[in-house]
């Protein structure tokens, strides 16, 4: 009698993983190509680099989107303005603690990619219009664009807290924006290159330059610079290149077991809604005392309370830690957070006051549709293994 062992994966289970890829929305990269413009984008890549950008400090887009982090910053919540190196090195330098996790940029401003930010207050409507911090009248109809305005103008991650600020600029209005943007661009412009390379680009003089047409330069940048490409698991989907017997076993569990794909779906592995996720909040949070209210911030509706925008999964095993915090430092801390919240949870110097905290998360977890079962260790290490199948690799391999 002979036994049979298969080195690889068994073909019935890749045809049923790559069936429920297409499924679930999985294009071919090229299908999300942007149009090319090399030179508006070479303009916004100078600018991405620029600390010019910095209304009264130092920090350019590049400090916290870096690709050794696979253009996140490595850390839990980002360091702005004051800031200095990169990774841990940036948390010990002292710079201004933006509450926050630096997002990745891949896939920004491609088709289907229409709502930014962990909190979504950027996002483009059914209708057509862009709804965001500038009310209904946006300084662009493009989302990615009126995403570039928000650092510029965003206390502790590009503007120094000083007294100036507070008493000229904190206001909380449009109007306050505008004056930060019109200093800004007057610092471009006045620059000998940089001001002379996007007045050339737009064809106008350098002190008719307009921070709409540095914005209009940045998205140009990213969109191109950060545009999805060939990964392993684009390549064993549509031109049925192999993935090992571990890695097919978590793209299954992805999209059964695991209910991954009731929210990590579409071309950019998000639905783009608003879940909650009780992932261990580690920084002073957006409301402070160690409290981040996400999509409620943008909205004022209680119901979205903790609610936070599905991250997208490209180039996911780069841009640790995971949470709109950080608070899970690898991907199987961020998997098991899903299931099973108190497995990472340090709670040892908590008060009465972060206990209820959290349960107020737990109430708002427990409420999702998506129920998750329990997962083994080795569940959870198939779709970690899975998970690295959607880091991008050369075109040349």
């Amino acid at each position: 009698m002979f036994a049979f062992f298969s080195t690889g994966s068994d073909p019935l289970r890749e045809r049923v993983l790559r069936d429920a890829a297409i499924e679930h929305g999985l294009v071919a990269p090229e299908d999300l190509a942007p149009a090319a413009n090399a030179e508006l984008a070479a303009l916004g890549g100078a600018l991405f680099e620029s600390p010019l950008l910095s209304f009264n400090g130092d920090t350019s887009c590049s400090s916290c989107h870096l690709d050794r982090f696979g253009s996140a910053d490595g850390i839990p919540v980002a360091i702005g303005v004051g800031g200095e190196g990169e990774g841990a090195a940036r948390v010990l330098s002292g710079g201004a603690i933006v509450p926050r996790n630096a997002l990745p940029l891949w896939g920004r401003g491609a088709p289907g990619f229409d709502r930014f930010f962990w909190d979504g207050k950027v996002e483009l409507l059914p209708e057509g219009n862009v709804l965001s911090q500038f009310g209904w009248s946006p300084p662009s109809n493009d989302p990615l664009v009126v995403a570039a305005h928000l650092p510029v103008v965003q206390i502790r991650e590009m503007v120094v807290d000083d007294i100036e600020v507070q008493t000229a600029y904190e206001t909380e209005t449009v109007e306050s924006a505008q004056q930060v943007f019109a200093a800004v661009t007057r610092r471009v412009a006045d620059d000998p290159e940089l001001g002379a390379q996007a007045a050339d680009v737009f064809s106008v003089a350098q002190n008719e330059l307009t921070f709409l047409m540095l914005a209009e330069a940045i998205a140009a940048f990213i969109r191109d610079e950060f545009q999805v490409r060939e990964s392993r698991f684009s390549r064993f989907v549509f031109e049925q290149e192999p993935l090992s017997e571990l890695e097919v076993r978590g793209g299954l569990l992805f999209y059964g077991k695991g209910r991954c794909a009731s929210c990590h779906t579409g071309p950019h592995f998000s639905d783009f809604e608003f879940h909650a996720v009780p992932i261990q909040q580690v920084s002073f949070g957006m409301n402070g005392f160690g409290v981040d209210y996400g999509r409620f911030n943008t909205t004022r509706s209680p119901t979205d309370r903790y609610l936070f925008r599905t991250p997208p999964l490209w180039q996911v095993a780069a841009t640790g830690p995971y949470g709109h915090a950080g608070g899970a430092s690898s991907l199987q801390e961020a998997i098991e957070a899903h299931f099973d919240p108190l497995s990472q949870l340090s709670n040892e110097d908590w008060q009465s006051r972060d206990r209820v905290e959290f349960y107020q998360r737990l109430r708002a977890w427990a409420a999702e549709d998506a129920s998750i079962p329990h997962l083994s260790h080795d569940e959870v290490e198939a779709l970690a293994a899975f998970l690295h199948t959607l880091s991008f690799v050369e075109a040349t391999d």
